[in-house]
């Protein structure tokens, strides 16, 4: 969990998440996105699938990113439970 809270520091990172929130996109689409190096964008995705929050495929020459959401659902009940939300502890 360390790994994954530490990716989501990082506002690109977290922005790359959002946009993956609409479906699957190439890496070229995310990175045209973004004021940064195609390197820099590599750099972030490669943090985000090794902190479990992305996965990718690769499609011929291109690879497609998506969001892991079993992972950000174990934050989200982490983060729940420490809250002390007993309404969404009980839910589960």
């Amino acid at each position: 969990m360390q790994a994954t809270l530490r990716a989501l520091t990082d506002p690109i990172r977290r922005e790359i998440l959002t946009m993956l929130k609409g479906g699957r996109l190439s890496a070229g689409e995310i990175s045209d996105r973004f004021p940064v190096s195609g390197a820099a964008v590599s750099r972030h995705l490669s943090v985000l699938k090794e902190a479990g929050l992305v996965r990718d495929q690769r499609e011929g020459k291109y690879i497609y990113y998506e969001l892991n959401t079993s992972v950000l659902e174990e934050i989200m009940l982490w983060l729940t439970e420490l809250k002390g939300d007993s309404e969404y502890v009980e839910a589960k």
